[in-house]
Protein backbone atom coordinates (compact mmCIF):
# COMPACT_ATOMS: atom_id res chain seq x y z
CA UNK A 1 0.00 0.00 0.00
CA UNK A 2 0.91 3.57 -0.34
CA UNK A 3 -0.45 7.07 0.65
CA UNK A 4 0.37 10.34 -1.55
CA UNK A 5 4.03 11.53 -0.86
CA UNK A 6 4.63 8.43 1.13
CA UNK A 7 6.99 5.17 -0.05
CA UNK A 8 5.13 1.76 -0.66
CA UNK A 9 4.80 -1.01 2.15
CA UNK A 10 4.40 -4.44 2.10
CA UNK A 11 2.08 -5.24 4.98
CA UNK A 12 2.83 -8.74 6.34
CA UNK A 13 0.28 -10.45 8.68
CA UNK A 14 -0.40 -9.04 11.53
CA UNK A 15 0.76 -5.45 10.45
CA UNK A 16 -1.83 -2.63 10.50
CA UNK A 17 -1.33 1.12 9.13
CA UNK A 18 -2.85 4.03 10.16
CA UNK A 19 -4.76 6.13 7.38
CA UNK A 20 -5.58 9.86 8.54
CA UNK A 21 -8.63 11.73 7.55
CA UNK A 22 -6.66 13.60 4.81
CA UNK A 23 -4.45 11.00 3.35
CA UNK A 24 -4.63 9.92 -0.16
CA UNK A 25 -4.41 6.09 -1.05
CA UNK A 26 -2.46 5.94 -4.30
CA UNK A 27 -1.63 2.19 -4.44
CA UNK A 28 -3.44 -0.84 -2.75
CA UNK A 29 -2.85 -4.61 -4.42
CA UNK A 30 -1.95 -8.41 -3.13
CA UNK A 31 1.48 -8.36 -2.86
CA UNK A 32 1.80 -12.38 -3.87
CA UNK A 33 2.23 -13.75 -7.29
CA UNK A 34 1.22 -16.97 -5.98
CA UNK A 35 -1.48 -16.73 -3.31
CA UNK A 36 -4.79 -15.05 -4.15
CA UNK A 37 -6.22 -12.50 -1.18
CA UNK A 38 -8.91 -14.11 0.94
CA UNK A 39 -12.11 -12.68 0.82
CA UNK A 40 -14.70 -12.55 3.10
CA UNK A 41 -12.31 -12.89 5.40
CA UNK A 42 -13.10 -9.85 8.34
CA UNK A 43 -11.89 -6.54 7.98
CA UNK A 44 -11.46 -5.80 11.51
CA UNK A 45 -11.24 -8.83 13.86
CA UNK A 46 -11.52 -7.47 17.58
CA UNK A 47 -9.37 -8.30 20.64
CA UNK A 48 -10.36 -10.18 23.79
Amino acid sequence: MQLKGGQEVTLTPGQTFYEGPGDVHVLDRNASRTQPAKKGAPVLVPAQ
